[in-house]
């Protein structure tokens, strides 16, 4: 990993790989997406300090980046094989997006603050990573322009049940949402599997995201 400032981030980076390890991630290849994905270049210069500790940092417009472990969790729970379309509900800084374009076919990824969208786009486009395609709006509404998704993953928590047009969107043959469900300031990782018409889910524990905002969200007043 090249330094930045003058500052080697691999050994911290090494040593977050080894935290992320010891809770529960073990598939080789979302470590390795991980330990391609520079954090300390999509976190504010004031953070990069603290890039590769194991929590969620500010990023602007009351957005945060989110843990690395809890990235890492979410990305091995959607089990990508490198041919999925995935759409991304939530850009923020682009670390997400990031990683699953090293996993996957395809990535959409919509964000709805233009400043955020425009400094990931920027932050990626440095790396060469594969294309990612950007989309500015409300998320909420997913972008059937690319439906059905193999999978989606939505970065912010939903009031309860996730947006219908999210579930719409998704492949009937095996499609995965990935989603925080509850209230603004608490949530439950769920996962919905489509079968046809039919919606299988699962859970995977606790978790704090910033609200989705949009149609099929929290609305602004709201939050």
């Amino acid at each position: 990993m090249l330094p930045v400032d003058g500052v080697d981030y691999t050994a911290q980076l090494e040593a977050l790989i080894a935290q992320i390890r010891a809770k529960g991630v073990r598939d080789e290849r979302v470590l390795n997406a991980i330990r391609q994905m520079p954090r300390h270049l999509m976190v504010p210069p004031e953070y990069r300090s603290q890039a590769y500790i194991d929590h969620a940092l500010p990023i602007g417009e009351g957005q945060t980046i989110s843990q690395p472990s809890l990235v890492a969790q979410m990305t091995a729970i959607l089990e990508l094989q490198g041919t999925e379309r995935v759409l991304e509900i939530g850009t923020g800084s682009g670390y997400q997006a990031g990683i699953l374009s090293l996993l996957a076919k395809q990535v959409i990824t919509v964000e709805r603050f233009p400043r955020l969208a425009l400094r990931a786009y920027q932050t990626l486009r440095q790396l060469n990573l594969p294309p990612i395609i950007w989309v500015m709006g409300d998320g909420t509404r997913g972008f059937p322009p690319f439906a059905p998704y193999d999978r989606i993953i939505v970065t912010a928590g939903a009031p309860g049940k996730p947006p219908e047009p999210l579930l719409q969107q998704l492949s009937p043959k095996g499609g995965r949402l990935l989603i925080p469900l509850g209230t603004r300031h608490y949530q439950v990782l769920t996962l919905f599997i489509r079968h046809g018409n039919r919606y299988t889910t699962r859970t995977f524990g606790e978790c704090v995201f910033v609200p989705l905002v949009g149609k099929y969200g929290w609305k602004p007043d709201e939050v």
